[in-house]
């Protein structure tokens, strides 16, 4: 997944936090929560944080239709 590596309003680093983020995320812990824990506290990066979306899963299928050899 490619996750910004920082902010694109505030430019602050975010990159480096969000796999602990995910984590913390899918073993159940309030996202809010998480992201105190982990210091993001810019409601701009927080967005950044909270919106990103692993888009291969969806571009995957169209690509396999156009390569059909892959």
């Amino acid at each position: 997944m490619l996750v910004p590596v920082r902010c694109f309003t505030c430019g602050k680093l975010i990159g480096d936090k969000f796999e602990e983020f995910k984590a913390k995320v899918q073993s159940g812990e309030d996202p809010a929560k998480a992201l105190d824990d982990l210091q993001v506290t810019r409601y701009c990066c927080r967005r950044m944080m909270i919106t990103s979306v692993d888009l291969i899963d969806q571009v995957l299928p169209y690509y396999s239709q156009k390569n059909p050899g892959t």
